[in-house]
């Protein structure tokens, strides 16, 4: 399938998810990015307090997590699709009606989970009082996030992934400045408490919120005379009740509040019962139990979202894709797409999370310090494989939403839920910090299995060739893993003569270095041998022209 771009020509659906990838997988790699380096300095303000600091900051943005995908309620995610369906009909009318009624459902989700969460703030605090204030302070933003992320849903809806990519960055920027700037005025200037200071950074939410927002609402104005245009031209064949629009919001965005929230789900699932099974083994200490709990949930995750957000870009971008494909009945279509997806989901994902798992060590050291670094280390290299496994699901539970296969989709997730449950207790007892993490893999893995085994049942997903292209992809990325585990333990040897390396100034350039090699290793092997032109297209030649490759 082809469809014409603003000079006239064509772009091909592969091109298009590509290009559409491309912008999400950049603004959200930005946003990652801002999220992790913050706690650079941030950690370093708090002092003694970091850890402490960063626990309690997780256990509200966990709870906080929920509720805003509660508040969204797949609202965005269910605009794209049903824009994206009307689209393809030519009825951009019934798109544009779409918008304003669920204008209307994220305001009223916004100002009633805001409510819950302000008002429940005391039955959440799972016995820290401390959580209180965070959870106050977190309210503000579930208040606005919904309506901008249902702008950026109608947006992808016209496939203008752009706006959704900068104004992710927008926010991100907008709230990372608040956070850094009212942290080093409290700890620092006024050496106030660590638990304000805590509740500022996460209020920084809701600051981003309101810059995300203008920035669409900048991109709106500087496109409606295209946007008026084409619902000038539409067909008009369809008129479609008001109810009804409600009912088909509903309808697609329901089962997108249980598969959006996944990983939040088994997040608190951790969050509320690690300490009591811990406290069940022997280890009373409420200050151990934060920092284990730090290290695992908050530290070793905020890194590890940064590559399962190139999962979650490929993901927004293949729901309209995927529906405007199964709306005009092109099966063979929605195979090809469904294939496109998970090749480009492992050609970037398998490398970056063992990439970040062989620089484990130093990469944790950075960005945390050196406060119980080899466990961090284990921790966070453990973590980056787990990766993998949520990533996939980030995937393959949009390609259900894209077919209409919501329902399906949340069964499958409900399996891996209670797998995740069967599993805690004994993976916590007996493996302590690691536990939590071999449970939540077990759970994606079981759902993952569920969602793949039923798209090769129904479309005939061509996983040979998958497979093929997987071994190359998994063969290059071992070969890179062991390089940069290699080169990691000899630029920490050299640059040990002359400095300490596990200090947050001596990790700098064993990462950047080891990085960089490694990253060169893979780009080049992929490009040597064509495995980058069957997974990106044509595009990548001007790329091996450019590094001189043959």
């Amino acid at each position: 399938m082809t469809r014409m771009s603003k000079s006239g020509g064509t772009i091909s659906d592969q091109d298009q998810m590509v290009k559409g990838s491309a912008w999400m997988t950049a603004g959200s790699i930005l946003s990652r990015i801002l999220g992790a380096i913050y706690i650079i300095p941030w950690g370093i303000w708090f002092g003694q307090f970091f850890l402490q600091g960063n626990a309690l900051y997780g256990k509200g943005y966990n709870i906080y997590s929920f509720f805003l995908i509660v508040a969204i309620a797949g609202i965005p995610s269910a605009i794209a699709k049903q824009v994206a369906h009307y689209n393809a009909m030519n009825e951009y009318g019934v798109g544009f009606r779409i918008y304003k009624h669920g204008f209307v459902l994220a305001f009223l989700t916004g100002v009633i989970c805001a409510s819950l969460l302000y008002f429940g703030a005391p039955l959440l605090d799972g016995g820290d009082a401390r959580v209180i204030p965070v959870l106050h302070s977190l309210a503000w933003a579930v208040l606005i996030i919904p309506t901008m992320s249902l702008t950026r849903g109608f947006f992808q809806g016209y496939q203008q992934m752009a706006p959704s990519a900068i104004s992710q960055f927008v926010e991100q920027l907008a709230r990372v400045a608040y956070m850094l700037i009212t942290a080093f005025i409290i700890m620092r200037v006024l050496h106030g408490s660590w638990i304000t200071a805590v509740s500022q950074s996460t209020f920084a939410a809701f600051i981003g919120a309101v810059a995300g927002l203008l920035t669409l609402v900048w991109y709106y104005y500087r496109n409606r005379a295209t946007f008026n245009t084409l619902r000038a031209n539409s067909n008009n064949q369809i008129v479609v009740p008001a109810k009804q629009l409600y009912q088909e919001i509903l309808q697609q965005a329901l089962p997108f509040v249980v598969l959006g929230a996944g990983i939040t789900i088994f997040q608190l699932i951790d969050q509320y019962t690690f300490f009591d099974i811990m406290r069940g083994v022997g280890v009373t200490s409420q200050v151990i139990l934060n920092d284990m709990f730090a290290l695992f949930s908050v530290n070793a995750n905020k890194l590890i979202m940064i590559t399962v957000s190139l999962a979650s870009a490929l993901a927004i971008t293949a729901v309209p894709l995927l529906s405007e494909a199964f709306t005009k009945g092109d099966l063979r279509d929605v195979s090809k797409q469904i294939t496109n997806a998970i090749l480009l989901f492992e050609f970037v994902m398998i490398p970056s999370a063992l990439g970040m798992a062989a620089i484990a060590h130093p990469l944790n050291i950075l960005f945390y310090g050196t406060a119980h670094k080899e466990l961090a280390a284990a921790v966070l290299a453990f973590s980056s494989f787990m990766s993998i496994v949520l990533g996939l699901f980030t995937v393959t539970s949009a390609i259900m939403q894209g077919i209409s296969q919501n329902k399906r989709a949340v069964r499958y997730f409900l399996i891996g839920t209670v797998v995740k449950l069967v599993f805690q207790w004994p993976c916590v007892h007996y493996l302590g910090i690691f536990g939590p993490l071999v449970a939540t893999a077990l759970g994606f893995i079981v759902a993952n299995a569920l969602i793949l085994g039923w798209l090769n049942q129904e479309f005939g997903v061509n996983y040979s060739e998958i497979a093929k292209k997987t071994n190359g992809i998994l063969i290059f990325s071992i070969g890179m893993f062991i390089v940069t585990t290699i080169l990691v333990k000899l630029f920490s040897w050299g640059l040990g003569l002359f400095m300490v390396v596990d200090s947050r100034g001596g990790s700098v350039p064993v990462v950047a270095l080891s990085v960089a090699i490694g990253g060169f290793l893979y780009v080049y092997l992929v490009l040597k041998t064509r495995l980058a032109d069957t997974v990106l297209g044509s595009r990548t030649s001007r790329l091996r022209t450019m590094l001189h490759i043959r």
